[in-house]
């Protein structure tokens, strides 16, 4: 259950409402006014899920206990109670970012209920975190320009709009489409995902889109497609920049009425389906060289977020070969001091699949050593010249976060 905290100048009052939510299983911590609830959210080991605070306290009252439970990281739900259950108060409160107001004389099963129901919110929401961290182990942000990417996916998630990943091979683009995909509204429903540039052009129509029995040789019983597969989820188009002008005429179509005609079909076929795609080529310049359709791009380029290059982002190497090494059971201590200034210093061509590559062939060469320098190999590559192991590798389709690399 949830960590609360109950805040009330009047002690019985905040002893009954402590005793009521201890019976819920939640773990109560209580403070006996405003000043005292401060101290508890800055010097509490652990923080808290909920605070409950009464409104109306002298020297510190409940709007400065929910401004600074608020500025905590992570911010704590803020249940506001008072006897002053005026609409001029329950709007200041709300603007200040209280999550529930209730009046005295309080009900305590209405309270229990409140609480319940955000601690149930916030254990959905860890629940969540966990999943994407699981899915997405390589999507690290403690630079400022991919923080600045993360608040952007942050911002799409909740919507239906069609991203468009852009990049360089190796950024991590189809992490961070699942990323996307797990914070929004379809998290429960699949992500289906396509490698557009592993198929031949007669194969991807089928693939995407599905194909009635006897369309064409091999077609001997009728197969739903990677649209239909995706329904009420996710679809997302790696290497979107390679696909034939035909399907991309096709997919224009689905992106316009979200509506497709299977392979030796007559009849559409409606989905709910979202799209994200991802690519590595320039599309404005494809787009000029009449390679790549106009509205076809405006089409996918709803919302455009930019993955940076490695090298852009230098503060994120160290803990993305750290987290690589613990996904291995190693501490970050099997990275010696020259093979971190390594890293830190060389110009990753390949991004962070070059990282990666590099890392677990080190690995085979240091055994039980520390990892050093010289285990990493890095010095041609450093010169600009992008080693084999960042080379695109092989496509395919997966689901669920299945084979697609660092896209």
């Amino acid at each position: 259950m949830a960590r609360v905290l109950v805040v009330d100048d009047e002690p019985k009052l905040g002893r009954v409402m402590a005793q009521m939510l201890e019976l819920d299983g939640h773990a109560v911590v209580r403070a006996e006014g405003g000043r005292e609830a401060l101290a508890r959210l800055a010097g509490e080991p652990a923080p808290f899920d909920v605070v409950v605070t009464d409104l109306r306290m002298p020297e510190v009252d409940g709007l400065a206990v929910l401004r600074a439970a608020r500025a905590r990281t992570p911010p704590p739900e803020v249940v506001l109670v008072t006897a002053y259950g005026t609409a001029e108060s329950a709007v200041e409160a709300m603007k200040s970012g209280a999550a529930d107001y209730v009046t005295k004389p309080v009900s305590m099963d209405e309270l229990r209920l409140r609480v319940g129901r955000l601690a149930a919110q916030r254990a959905g929401e860890a629940q969540r975190a966990r999943l994407v961290a699981r899915l997405t182990p390589d999507l690290v942000a403690e630079s400022p320009a991919m923080k600045a990417v993360l608040a952007a996916a942050r911002q799409v998630a909740p919507t239906d709009a069609s991203v468009l990943l852009l990049g360089e091979s190796g950024t991590g683009k189809s992490q961070l489409a699942r990323f996307i995909h797990h914070q929004g509204r379809r998290a429960a429903a699949p992500i289906v995902e396509v490698h557009c540039a592993a198929l031949p052009e007669t194969l991807l129509e089928a693939e995407l889109f599905g194909h009635e029995k006897g369309a064409f040789t091999g077609a001997v019983q009728r197969k739903a497609g990677h649209l239909a597969a995706a329904e009420g989820g996710t679809l997302f188009l790696d290497e979107i920049g390679e696909i034939a002008p035909a399907i991309q005429v096709k997919l224009l179509r689905f992106l316009q009425d979200r509506t497709f005609v299977p392979v030796g079909a007559t009849e559409p076929r409606a989905v709910d389906v979202r799209v994200i795609s991802a690519t590595n080529r320039d599309l404005d310049e494809a787009v000029r060289a009449g390679a790549f359709r106009e509205d076809f791009f405006y089409r996918l380029n709803v919302f455009a977020i930019r993955v940076p290059p490695l090298r852009d982002r230098r503060e994120d190497i160290g803990p993305i070969a750290e987290r690589f090494l613990a996904a291995r059971g190693l501490p970050p201590g099997k990275l010696s001091a020259g093979a971190r200034a390594a890293l830190l210093a060389h110009h990753w061509p390949g991004n962070v699949r070059e990282l990666e590559n590099a890392l677990e062939r080190a690995l085979i060469l240091a055994g039980e050593d520390e990892l050093r320098a010289e285990h990493l190999a890095l010095g041609g590559a450093a010169r600009g010249r992008p080693r084999a192991a960042a080379a695109r590798g092989g496509g395919g389709v997966s689901r669920e976060g299945g084979g697609g690399g660092r896209g």
